[in-house]
């Protein structure tokens, strides 16, 4: 949803856009849209103004926004975690699948993020231009 209502913002080049209309592209609540906004104002992806000329906008070009970025903005909880209950450590798997499974969770999560870094919200309003005959038009 993130990744959308950037790209939303992309396409608007700049001018502010409502939660609303953010809304009606994803198909979802506003009060959701707001949420969501909250944590790409923190991480510093967008920018929100309230009252007269209301709306959001990208608070830089789609060119300097990577996914990496949007994904830890909006990823509270770590991909991949280990279960909360204890495994028994009598067992020789038990012992030590915690440890083991968190390097291996930590490796794939880095992984997954140098992929994300690789591509820009920028690459991601091409791909929808080349993929989408109708997307060259202003979204909204």
């Amino acid at each position: 949803m993130a990744v959308h209502v950037l790209a939303v913002l992309a396409y608007k080049e700049g001018d502010r856009v409502t939660s609303a209309m953010l809304a009606g592209s994803v198909n979802t609540n506003p009060v959701i849209v707001r949420r969501l906004l909250l944590s790409l104002q923190r991480a510093r992806l967008v920018e929100t103004r309230k009252g007269a000329g209301s709306g959001s906008r990208l608070s830089r070009s789609p060119g300097r926004i990577n996914l990496a970025e949007v994904y830890r903005a909006v990823e509270a909880v770590e991909p991949f975690a280990s279960p909360a209950r204890k495994a028994n450590t009598a067992c020789p798997v038990g012992h030590c699948i915690r440890k083991t499974l968190n390097q291996v969770f930590a490796s794939a999560e880095n992984a997954l993020e140098r992929d994300l870094e690789k591509t820009t919200l920028a690459g991601v309003i091409g791909m929808i231009k080349a993929s989408c005959p109708g997307a060259a038009k202003k979204a909204g």
